[in-house]
């Protein structure tokens, strides 16, 4: 963090899935990046990759067989994380090794939520960044999502100036189930829907709690309160599905996730005022297509976001055919009839303004909005709302006993 600011930032990814080419759209939206390097396990994902890089115009994209690889790279500075849950620890401590042995001249990663599949594990990433002096940023879109951003200004400038903090927010998350096979088996995953999309949904409400300008840390979390269930994907017909269309090793009526989660978390502002915090994740919704729903309450005002709430919406009669797509919203589930349509995905979500804000930290050497310290503290969030739901009592914070606690879905012995 003490590099001199840079003209422009040079990107390396590690990771060439979907998430990464959501990413990589949003910075077409993005100045002074370019995105100079790709390291994933599969060459043929690679190459696409690098191709997309050359069609959108953002850089000479070269592909490597290794980390190692890109890490040495003397045209990488940076390095996105995105690759799968169970990859990221041992990733990141090839980064710290690389860096420490000077034989990388990175000086910033950004990982892609969750940080982490433990307290445990995401501990070690945060102190492995820190050791090795890098700046640090966690991937979180939804805090930077147009209306969140908006919403949030607007809400703390006019009302809560006025007539008090809010002092409740609530986060949804629905759609229909994960692209890829890891993301339903819960020891790579780290679990299932609550470890999946809980995370987004816990933080940006904690962030549409926080002061503008105040610290994360500036709420203390109290206590933390978790359901789960398995709505959907253990009926037999379904978990059939599931194993035709990922194979052997996705199994739900053997070793199933949760597609249904709950939490209500606690917290304390710095007057000793009690906020409150509900989110709610399913796989097991059917729709339109991926739905997020964000609501602040306060003494005298409301906010409310719904993303499938469109003001573009197309309709096709049965006489319009076509192969299965997700070219109108994410996670559609239809190509026939009434759609919202949303114009802008990348920015709608948050993925533009989130990696516009990361590249000009990192860029700048100014410590990001959203760091490793932020993906610590939604783990612990996390991790203490699945020993709620285990034992079906209110967990209690702090919780140290916690620091290796693996979820129920995430053991390997079951």
């Amino acid at each position: 963090m003490t590099n001199p600011p840079k003209q422009r930032l040079r990107i390396g990814f590690v990771g060439s899935g979907f998430i990464a080419h959501f990413h990589l759209k949003s910075l077409v939206g993005v100045r002074n990046a370019d995105v100079t390097g790709v390291f994933s396990r599969s060459a043929e994902k690679r190459e696409r990759f690098a191709a997309a890089v050359a069609d959108l115009g953002l850089g000479s994209c070269r592909t490597h067989d290794s980390l190692e690889s890109l890490l040495q790279a003397d045209d990488v500075d940076a390095i996105w994380v995105l690759s799968p849950n169970y990859t990221r620890l041992d990733t990141m401590r090839v980064i710290h090794a690389e860096v420490k042995a000077g034989r990388s001249k990175v000086f910033a990663v950004a990982c892609e939520k969750p940080l982490a599949r433990t307290i445990g594990e995401a501990r070690e990433m945060l102190r492995l960044a820190e050791d090795a002096g890098l700046n640090h940023g966690y991937l979180e879109n939804q805090v930077f999502s147009t209306p969140v951003l908006r919403g949030k200004e607007i809400v703390w400038r006019r009302a809560a100036s006025t007539t008090g903090r809010p002092y409740l927010a609530r986060a949804a998350e629905e759609h229909s189930g994960p692209h890829e096979p890891w993301f339903w088996q819960g020891d790579k995953q780290g679990g299932g829907v609550l470890s999946d999309m809980m995370c987004h949904s816990v933080e940006v409400a904690r962030h549409l709690l926080t002061a503008p300008g105040a610290a994360r840390n500036s709420l203390k979390i109290k206590s933390v309160n978790g359901t789960v269930a398995n709505l959907k994907w253990t009926r037999p017909a379904y978990a059939a599905q599931l194993r035709e269309r990922f194979g052997a090793e996705v199994d739900y009526l053997k070793r199933p996730s949760e597609d249904f989660a709950r939490g209500t978390i606690t917290l304390e502002d710095e007057n000793g005022e009690e906020l409150m915090i509900e989110a709610t994740t399913s796989w097991a919704y059917v729709g339109a297509g991926l739905r997020i729903q964000l609501e602040l309450l306060g003494p005298e005002y409301a906010m409310e976001f719904n993303s499938l709430g469109t003001g573009l919406k197309i309709f096709m009669s049965r006489a319009v055919t076509g192969s299965e797509g997700e070219d109108l919203v994410e996670k559609q589930n239809a190509e026939q009839g009434l759609m919202p349509v949303l114009e802008d995905e990348a920015g709608v979500y948050g993925y533009t303004d989130e990696n516009r804000h990361m590249v000009e930290c990192f860029r700048k050497g100014e410590t990001p909005l959203e760091t490793f310290h932020d993906g610590l503290a939604v783990i612990e969030m996390l991790i203490g709302l699945y020993r709620s739901a285990e034992i079906g009592q209110t967990v209690h914070f702090p919780i140290p006993d916690l620091e290796n606690y693996v979820p129920p879905v995430a053991r390997p012995e079951r």
